[in-house]
């Protein structure tokens, strides 16, 4: 009985490319002297005459189509066909020819990396791949799956990383259109061969490194190169193509790789040139071997200020204008706007790590720098990162740009550009915009309490004195809350029962314990008496506790008529390990004992009212507690509360 797993028919494609039956017969996989390769024979099953006998050649691209076909062309107009009785013959037929591509290819891919080989066998060999790939685009979905696979598994990708620094620039090209082949077919496989180099390599030389370093020194004039591994960048930090699995995230392994080994080579181009560091300059230039001439060099230290010592309402017009030097250098622009392009990217798709990222860098403030650029595209870019950030409506970002006084540079943007209508005033005008539909009330009442007096004059649009309507409003809200409040409790003079007061004092000191972590900025000076209340809350329980129980251990001493000494710790403190403050109360200050504990004055009577409200101490020089108070952003000023 003849194997029918073999059985096929022979077909060849006519002039009138329809293709005709040569015969039918079966199939071996044969080295043949003659052709001095691997080939296939196909033998009639009428006579055992030969039907075919054809070379393995890597250089010929074999399809296989329908799970019973095998195509392809031996000569310019000479194409051929197998036509397989069975799908187990298909397949094993195809598995001996990818093995002869395989040989090749690895023959191939040693030669590519070989310091040996000369430049021209170099180009020779990555153009033929880059075709190779190119043509792989016209196979099928399954055989190009195969394809890919067989480049990975015989190391495409650390070829690639050694092709793409060398200094021939159409082999960078050509290696540069191979990579984007392979991130177009699967960047999970990219990102994993990334991930498993670095547990063994440096950063340098980290094939994504390589890539963004190729970016970052593109000399073409248009950087067309640059857009295209920017755009290959972006694929591949792209989190709505990272795959999610039972035992692990991709997402956020790939994340925590890439900021902690390849963000700081991304953000140096920009961090440099928004430096007046001479040795981080220095560092960049020598690290990277493009030439660079800085786009936006600060002649002013970037210094953190506050809104209070910010510039005056009365001379903000311009006050920027002098204070950065940008050389008419479109090329380095055009880099600083891709680079920006990715990180406002980032801020839209890795909320967590771009946000730590911009905090710990402080990279608004050095991204506004490019505000002062003479190239509007340049500043367009530094306002939309912003602009994405303000967008997020996240109070942490918010707290940030108003401790950070961030408006300053869009202000002064706005004003040097004067009464010209074009895309940079719409651009600032649509962000303050935002903010005023949009109500975020810490952003609103930073402007107008600081730039309003410089912004009143801009009638053209209402945006600015909707953001000052929208602040007085909300003033008068918070002024109507207190007023409809007894005057007993604006004053902090009652408490509720035991077990309210037990319960309000877990909430506050587990809110304390959850704000003190993120402290990222600075809090700002409480406002009164609002945020008095628990502090003077402690004092009181401090207090009646002491009277309560005279014979313990923490009873209050009397240290001279009408005062008391008493000691509380702060419990966010405790719980975090530091050690706790000391708040000690006497009378008279001259009783210091110079320590860190502070002194205030309490009155010698504590009175009761009906039920259960009990009346607190008075706290003469209650402002002292602010050093207290300052290490939790919960104590700020509150307009949204």
């Amino acid at each position: 009985m003849s194997d029918t797993r073999r059985r096929v028919k022979v077909y060849t494609l006519n002039e009138d490319r329809q293709w005709d039956d040569r015969g039918t017969g079966h199939v071996s996989s044969t080295y043949v002297e003659e052709l001095k390769g691997m080939s296939l024979l196909v033998r009639a099953e009428s006579d055992g005459s030969l039907l075919l006998e054809s070379k393995i050649n890597p250089n010929t691209a074999y399809q296989k189509q329908q799970d019973t076909l095998i195509v392809w062309s031996e000569a310019e107009n000479y194409d051929l066909a197998l036509s397989f009785q069975e799908k187990a013959g298909c397949d094993e037929i195809w598995e001996k020819i990818c093995q002869e591509d395989e040989k090749f290819l690895s023959e191939v891919f040693a030669q590519l990396t070989d310091e040996a080989t000369d430049d021209d066998k170099r180009r020779e060999l990555v153009n033929f791949f880059k075709e190779f790939c190119a043509f792989s685009q016209t196979l099928q979905p399954q055989n190009r799956d195969a394809f890919f696979k067989t480049l990975a598994k015989l190391g495409i990708l650390p070829a690639l990383e050694i092709v793409m620094g060398m200094d021939d620039l159409q082999v960078r090209s050509a290696a540069t259109d191979i990579f984007s082949y392979l991130v177009e077919f699967s960047p999970s496989m990219v990102r994993e061969f990334v991930m498993q180099e670095a547990q063994q390599s440096d950063d340098d030389i980290l094939l994504i490194n390589v890539v963004i370093e190729q970016m970052i020194c593109d000399t073409d004039p248009e950087l067309g190169g640059a857009v295209q591994l920017m755009g290959l960048l972006r694929t591949l930090i792209d989190p709505e193509n990272m795959l999610a699995t039972t035992n692990k995230t991709e997402k956020s392994e790939f994340l925590n790789f890439f900021y902690n080994h390849c963000m700081h080579v991304l953000t140096a181009p920009l961090l440099t040139n928004t430096s007046e560091d001479k040795c981080e300059k220095d560092f960049f230039l020598k690290h990277y071997r493009y030439s660079w001439s800085f786009i936006c060099t600060p002649s002013h230290s970037h210094s953190h200020s506050t809104p209070s010592s910010s510039i005056s309402q009365d001379n903000i017009v311009g006050s920027n204008k002098n204070n950065t030097i940008c050389p008419d250098n479109y090329q380095t622009a055009q880099l600083l706007a891709l680079i920006l392009e990715l990180l406002t990217f980032c801020v839209e798709h890795h909320t967590y790590h771009i946000k730590n990222y911009i905090m710990n860098k402080d990279l608004l403030r050095r991204v506004l720098v490019l505000m002062n650029s003479k190239h509007t595209f340049l500043a367009l870019c530094a306002l939309r990162f912003m602009r994405r950030i303000i967008g997020l409506k996240d109070e942490f970002y918010n707290r940030y740009i108003t401790k950070g006084n961030l408006f300053e540079p869009v202000i002064n943007a706005l004003l040097d550009n004067g009464t010209r209508y074009n895309l940079l005033n719409s651009a600032v005008i649509e962000l303050f915009e935002f903010i005023r539909v949009e109500d975020i009330k810490s952003l609103t009442a930073h402007i107008v309490e600081n730039f309003y007096k410089a912004l009143e004059s801009i009638e053209y649009v209402q945006t600015f004195k909707g953001l000052k309507t929208k602040y007085e409003q909300e003033k008068d809200r918070q002024n109507q809350k207190l007023n409809s409040v007894p005057s007993i409790l604006r004053s902090n003079r009652f408490r509720r029962d035991a077990k309210a007061l037990e319960e309000d004092e877990e909430m506050w000191f587990n809110e304390d314990e959850e704000e003190e972590g993120k402290a990222v900025v600075a809090p700002v000076e409480k406002s009164k008496p609002e945020d008095d209340f628990p502090d003077n809350y402690e004092k009181f329980m401090e207090t009646k506790k002491a009277k309560e129980s005279e014979d313990k251990e923490n009873l209050p001493k009397r240290t001279s008529p009408g005062g008391f000494k008493f000691t509380f710790s702060h419990s966010a403190s405790a719980a975090n390990g530091t050690n706790s403050k000391s708040v000690v109360a006497q009378t008279p200050p001259a009783t210091s004992n110079g320590s860190s504990s502070k002194t205030t004055n309490l009155p010698t009577s504590v009175t009761a009212t009906k039920g259960s409200l009990v009346g607190l101490v008075d706290y003469p020089d209650d402002e002292e507690e602010d050093e207290e108070e300052e290490t939790s952003p919960r104590k700020r000023p509150r307009l949204g509360s």
